[in-house]
């Protein structure tokens, strides 16, 4: 790999062990096997920068790999609840195997308040996602998707994956599992249909 590449890969190293505040010049080049802090400027101009160029290449490796898993979901013929159930499942395990990764993609929601490009960065993937939560949920292919299933369906299920991505980084131990979201969900969907 050439300094590029290597202070990438550093970066990732450092926002995954260290997080963005506490991440220095130094702990970047250190990680990118020592590589001159003086190639952060060349290259990406800043620290800043290349801790968003970092973060935005590990946001797009992880939503290639949970859109993988969520796609993969359930057992051939089983019902659409419990493909669902299994779904969550998964994504719950995700949780889990990916720890360090799910607390990044928290914190660069924090960051993009300071960042014009993430936040464009990350609007553009909250539509896309919105929009591939709908297709996989009413199994289509994302551009048969209208805007309007995208800013329904697919926002209010990415809304249920970021609040339990929350309450699993937060207390592991009191978050609800797959079953309990299922259950959840069915008492929502009564009160939302009750005529009073």
């Amino acid at each position: 790999m050439g300094n590029r590449e290597d202070l990438l890969a550093g970066a990732r190293r450092c926002l995954e062990e260290k997080g963005w505040a506490r991440t220095r010049v130094r702990d970047i080049a250190t990680a990118a096997g020592g590589v001159s802090m003086a190639a952060i400027g060349y290259h990406f101009g800043s620290r800043e920068a290349l801790l968003n160029a970092a973060r935005i290449e590990a946001i797009d490796e992880w939503g290639t790999r949970i859109g993988r898993t969520v796609a993969s979901f359930g057992e051939t013929g089983s019902s659409p609840v419990g493909r669902y159930e299994a779904m969550w499942t998964a994504i719950i395990k995700s949780f889990q195997d990916d720890r360090t990764l799910w607390l990044a993609t928290i914190e660069a929601l924090l960051q993009a308040e300071h960042s014009e490009d993430l936040g464009r960065y990350l609007a553009g993937g909250q539509a896309q996602g919105r929009r591939g939560l709908a297709a996989l949920l009413l199994c289509a292919r994302e551009v048969e998707i209208d805007d309007a299933a995208a800013r329904t369906l697919g926002a209010a299920q990415m809304a249920l994956f970021t609040g339990l991505m929350t309450q699993w980084l937060t207390d592991p131990e009191q978050a609800p599992d797959a079953s309990e979201i299922v259950t959840g969900l069915q008492a929502l969907t009564g009160i939302v249909n009750s005529d009073t």
